[in-house]
């Protein structure tokens, strides 16, 4: 029986964890997306700061804000969309963050659906971000993550049925 890499990940995730690992720190990411002009979705993709890498607007959830609240709220700062988001989470990935240290914090980001209402001409981060719409095809092929690569693929198919 064939696994994904998102199920692949998770069972690792679990058994690290088992074996005495510590958790992860968790992350929250937007997968915005819209519908584009020939009718088919489209997802946007923003830039690192550090390394330029195609990545979905991602960040640390602040005091008592809700997870999907702090999605919506790294699309707008880092990506300068606002919109409907879901309340629940379409899926997850780890991977391993770099820190200025050198050290590597191993970090759970959970991905939440943001159809997107508003795109800003102007917003906090875009100095030092770019943007880019694309086929969720596209854009799995672009990110660095398989388990996020498969996430966006997988939304490609239906988004609106991990819409709020």
């Amino acid at each position: 029986m064939m696994i994904g890499h998102g199920r692949r990940s998770l069972l690792k995730e679990r058994i690290r964890r088992f074996l005495g690992g510590l958790p992860p720190r968790v992350q929250v990411a937007a997968l915005p997306w819209r519908v584009g002009e020939d009718g088919g979705g489209e997802v946007l993709l923003v830039t690192s700061r550090g390394s330029g890498r195609w990545v979905l607007p991602k960040g640390w959830p602040e005091k008592r804000e809700r997870l999907f609240e702090a999605a919506a709220r790294e699309a707008a700062e880092e990506a300068g969309v606002t919109g409907v988001v879901a309340r629940d989470e379409i899926g997850r990935f780890y991977y391993g963050k770099a820190m200025p240290s050198g050290s590597r914090w191993r970090c759970e980001v959970r991905v939440f659906a943001l159809q997107v209402e508003t795109v800003a001409d102007t917003w906090p981060e875009r100095k030092h971000r770019k943007r880019r719409w694309l086929s969720p095809q596209e854009a799995a092929s672009l990110v660095d993550e398989a388990d996020l690569a498969e996430l966006i693929a997988s939304f490609a198919g239906n988004p609106r049925k991990f819409t709020a």
